[in-house]
């Protein structure tokens, strides 16, 4: 099967998978990982068939809506894959960048590297940074029923992973549990030019976010 016709499919596959996820990692924002894949992998030496399908499959079933299961994505892409026809080795490489995409909190070591790995995790983590990031943060933060914001619950910098997936705190925490460490944690020379602008963008916000709340911008938490 051509490769064209492969990335055609899984297009369609994961658009009807996803067509009733949460707004923040529905159809819409994988068509944003692409989008920054395929921009970044433009400067990098990657095989783009790899990181089409990687961006395209990486949150086929993200383990925060399937309790915590995160054997299922891999497994999800592995069986349409193989539907495919697609050579094991690139299957392989799928289900690896699946797997060690995300942020998960905590200091756990990624076991497994490539160049297409680099290239979909900036992708997937610019998604999370500047105006859309903010966006997808609050969403997330409502569909679980968290606070917007508490000055007297300090961010948690120090979490193990576990603790990291369980945390309930309010919606703002996450900015510097998670999305502040972004910027540092890119792997691509485009990546890390995109993030720089975006994460401005999200301290600027804040600041504004503190002014209105009543809080000092330079010590909001008591």
């Amino acid at each position: 099967m051509k490769k064209e016709e492969v990335i055609q499919n899984t297009t369609a596959f994961v658009q009807k998978t996803l067509q009733n996820a949460e707004g923040g990692h529905d159809w819409f924002h994988i068509q944003r990982v692409l989008k920054n894949a395929r921009e970044i992998a433009a400067g990098e030496n990657v095989d783009l068939f790899i990181v089409e399908l990687g961006a395209l499959l990486h949150d086929i079933a993200d383990s925060k809506f399937h309790k915590g299961d995160e054997s299922l994505g891999p497994k999800r892409a592995r069986a349409f894959l193989e539907g495919q026809q697609v050579d094991e080795e690139v299957i392989i490489h799928v289900e690896n960048i699946i797997k060690w995409i995300s942020f998960k909190g905590g200091n756990e070591n990624q076991q497994f590297s490539s160049p297409e790995l680099d290239v979909v995790q900036d992708a997937d983590r610019l998604d999370a940074l500047g105006a859309i990031g903010i966006a997808r943060t609050f969403n997330y933060g409502g569909h679980k029923g968290r606070g917007i914001f508490d000055p007297e619950i300090k961010p948690n910098l120090n979490m193990s992973k576990e603790e990291y997936k369980r945390s309930t705190a309010p919606t703002v925490n996450h900015f510097y549990e998670k999305l502040f460490l972004l910027k540092d944690r890119m792997n691509t020379k485009t990546g890390r030019r995109m993030a720089e602008e975006r994460h401005q963008f999200m301290e600027l916000y804040l600041k504004e976010f503190y002014k209105e709340w009543g809080a000092d911008p330079e010590n909001p938490f008591n």
